[in-house]
């Protein structure tokens, strides 16, 4: 407790160290008193109150986010305020008291007046500690944007069956699509097949005419027989 005054450790050497005789057990309790919502508004006043079985006096203390504790005023059954530093007045608080009800007034709530506040009443050595009001700013959540929709006219009107033939036209260009490449990949190989047959077919006729010709190119009579050498009679001895 870095911040905490000589007279939070006073209460609590007091309610820890020395118990004493306990004597009869009391009840503290602490609430908001007229406040509808439990949040505090930046600028105005929060009031707390602070009730005990016996008629002594209590004291109020804040922790902070930190977990720090903070005295804040210590009000005797006689009403008399002590404020942190001995002080007799603040600018921050006001404390009033109503029979059994201690009041803590918090003027212009701000920021560093967030935290939790209780309650003690130390009471025959015995410190009683109430339970917690938590004095929070509420969380500001940004909402999103709503847009407007304009109303449309008879011309600009969608209607299911627009709806319905806008998905039956994407489906069909899809199937066009997967059709187009289908034929793309059985056409092309069979085109590639019918050119190497066709280049295979070229290759063979030019073959065949060249050994064609050379066949040809042998002499051949005119009359188309061939000239027999005279046969030339033997002499006789």
């Amino acid at each position: 407790m870095t911040d905490a005054s000589p007279a939070l450790l006073l209460l609590l050497s007091l309610g820890l160290c020395c118990p004493g005789a306990q004597g009869q057990r009391i009840t503290v309790t602490a609430k908001f008193y007229n406040s509808k919502s439990t949040h505090p508004q930046s600028g105005k006043s929060l009031e707390l109150e602070c009730t005990n079985s016996q008629d002594s006096g209590v004291s109020w203390i804040r922790q902070d986010k930190a977990g720090t504790l903070h005295f804040i005023v210590y009000i005797s059954a006689l009403s008399k305020p002590t404020f942190e530093g001995n002080q007799m007045t603040s600018s921050r608080y006001g404390v009033s008291k109503s029979g059994r009800s201690y009041r803590l007034t918090v003027t212009s709530f701000k920021a560093q007046d967030e935290g939790i506040y209780f309650c003690t009443v130390n009471y025959n050595q015995v410190l009683y500690f109430s339970s917690g009001l938590p004095a929070f700013f509420p969380v500001t959540t940004t909402a999103a944007p709503v847009t407007s929709v304009s109303p449309t006219t008879q011309g600009s009107r969608v209607t299911k069956r627009d709806v319905c033939l806008q998905s039956h036209e994407a489906e069909t260009s899809k199937e066009k699509k997967l059709n187009f490449f289908c034929e793309i990949f059985i056409w092309v190989p069979l085109a590639a097949a019918c050119l190497l047959l066709f280049i295979a077919l070229v290759i063979t006729i030019v073959l065949c005419q060249k050994t064609r010709r050379r066949r040809c190119r042998c002499k051949r009579p005119a009359n188309g027989k061939p000239k027999m050498k005279p046969k030339v009679p033997s002499q006789q001895i």
